[in-house]
């Protein structure tokens, strides 16, 4: 019968927030042409979310939360649910990124090779927000910096508000997706980058006379790689660039330690144009070597300031990566280099499916990386300079073993909380807590909801020991629970607060990490910690 043609629908994407290997991606990146497919369409309608006041949101179909349909159409500024590199590329026309102004020629997003690698390290299941097209990697002079403001607010959403679903742009989109663990901002190092150059390939001679060899057939698949894009210089920041840059990231640790301190932001270092290598910035100098001291001093890594005593450190939220790197996978990207953060989010989520998100990374073997730029020598014995900076950095460097990840840290400057594990396992920890208090948030605050809430976070907490990622001969050494009325005050008590206080061991961490949990009206949250 010519003319049907068949498609199997796709089963329905339930959420589930006790995973901790959902990745987000937010970032600029075409819609494919074409009628979005019926399942797409049935699961933006289905969504529901329980935001902070306990009201639930449900639904993006036209209606009285979304009216346009041809922004339902576009995908633009919507969370879609894809669990496969194939589902992605249906969707999002990833490779056609312009090079040029009006030119044919094209190259791939940064938000499309972010979830390439993700999916191609292992990840399952990644939510798409598109928050528009992406830009020509050639613009004319200036034109990036003056559209940094509007490409930034599309990604940060900084007028977003939880009970407001018609505000919900970029990260505000986080409001409604508790099944997110991993945030990642793809484009960000180069919306944040200075004026596009070029560079000058010379065209090496070979090295030894031609002859003729038996052919061979290759069944690796490899990339076709485009020639020409070696001659773009990947996207550099200068000393305002790496400000802005800097600003943004702190901006999205911000909303995350104050609405999602269940999530974590996985981002790529910047890379920095050679002018800045010399050029004093903030009072300060980037000596080649001490990249690590540069990035202190700038504020980026923020020395001192995680002495928060008002919940997770402020740099437990984020897990930078560097450097830029070589992948089989890259040949189709500006001097054919990608950001770390789509791979380093893939090892990520394969890792908490597979071990366990509180066991660390590093020590990954990375097959599918052949080079990087700048080349760091590692010796693991924190003598150079990349083994200063994998303190506070996930740094992917050559080994004896080859290309690997080889630290897995946080960018807290807080000793316990600096080891990516137990700053992930911080987050699980709360996310279930989360799920224990919201089923409990309509009911009467006593003695009986507290022997309750307590029975449920000892369960909680015992089968993390159990899987190891507790430390402790026996439970009560590894964590304790109170949730009575001396963790509650007469004032929590009158105005419908409940307080529960958990001390943990986490195996990765030589000192005990005590949290506070409040429930209220608006959800449970982090209310405090502290190391001792």
């Amino acid at each position: 019968m010519y003319g049907l043609r068949f498609e199997t629908a796709a089963p329905p994407l339930r959420p589930d927030p006790n995973r901790v290997d959902v990745a987000c991606f937010i970032g600029f990146v075409a819609r494919r042409a074409g009628a979005l497919p019926a399942s797409v369409v049935d699961s933006l309608a289905a969504q529901r979310w329980l935001v902070r006041d306990g009201t639930v949101v449900r639904g993006w179909r036209p209606g009285p939360w979304r009216t346009d349909a041809d922004e339902i159409e576009a995908l633009l500024q919507l969370p879609v649910v894809v669990e496969s590199w194939a589902a992605f590329d249906a969707l999002y026309a990833w490779e056609a990124r312009p090079v040029a102004v009006g030119g044919a020629r094209r190259c791939a997003a940064y938000t499309g090779a972010a979830v390439r690698s993700f999916f191609a390290q292992g990840g399952r299941r990644a939510v798409i927000v598109r928050t528009g097209d992406p830009w020509p990697v050639l613009e004319a002079a200036g034109e990036r910096a003056a559209q940094r403001d509007a490409r930034l607010t599309a990604l940060l959403a900084p007028q977003a508000e939880a009970v407001d679903q018609s505000s919900w742009r970029g990260i505000g989109h986080l409001f409604g997706l508790p099944d997110v663990a991993l945030v990642c901002l793809p484009d960000l190092a180069d919306l944040c980058a200075a004026d596009p150059e070029t560079v000058d390939v010379a065209t090496e001679p070979p090295s030894s006379p031609e002859v003729f060899v038996e052919c061979t057939v290759d069944s690796g698949g490899s990339v076709q790689e485009d020639v020409g894009l070696r001659d773009l210089a990947p996207p550099r920041c200068d000393e305002d660039g790496f400000v802005a840059w800097r600003d943004a990231i702190a901006a999205v640790r911000a909303r995350l330690s104050t609405n999602h301190r269940e999530m974590q932001l996985v981002a790529a270092l910047p890379l920095p144009r050679a002018d800045v290598r010399s050029v004093a910035v903030a009072g300060t100098v980037w000596a080649q070597g001490d990249f690590a001291g540069w990035l202190e001093r700038v504020g980026i890594l923020e020395a001192g300031s995680d002495d928060d005593p008002h919940g997770r450190p402020p740099g437990a939220f984020v897990q930078f990566g560097w450097p830029w790197l070589k992948t089989r996978h890259s040949s189709d990207l500006p001097a054919l280099l990608e950001p770390p953060d789509g791979m380093l989010t893939g090892v990520i989520s394969r890792n908490a499916l597979l071990r366990g998100t509180f066991r660390a990374v590093a020590g990954t073997t990375l097959a599918a990386v052949y080079g990087s730029e700048p080349l760091l020598s590692w010796s693991g014995v924190a003598e150079t300079p990349a083994d200063r900076l994998a303190r506070r950095v996930c740094v992917v460097a050559p080994s004896s073993d080859g290309w690997g990840l080889q630290s897995d840290v946080s960018s807290s400057d807080v000793e316990p909380w600096r080891a990516g594990g137990v700053s992930r396992l911080m987050g699980a920890i709360l996310r279930a807590a989360r799920r224990a208090g919201e089923a409990a948030l309509f009911e009467a605050s006593g003695p009986a909801l507290w022997a309750r809430l307590r029975r449920s976070l000892e369960q909680t907490l015992l089968a993390f020991w159990r899987e190891g990622a507790l430390g402790g001969a026996s439970a009560n050494e590894a964590f304790t629970v109170r949730c009575d009325r001396s963790t509650m005050s007469q004032n929590d008590l009158d105005n419908g607060r409940l307080r529960a206080e958990i001390a943990v061991l986490p195996v990765a961490a030589v000192e005990r990490i005590t949290v506070v949990l409040e429930l209220t009206g608006g959800g449970v949250t982090l209310q405090a910690q502290e190391v001792a």
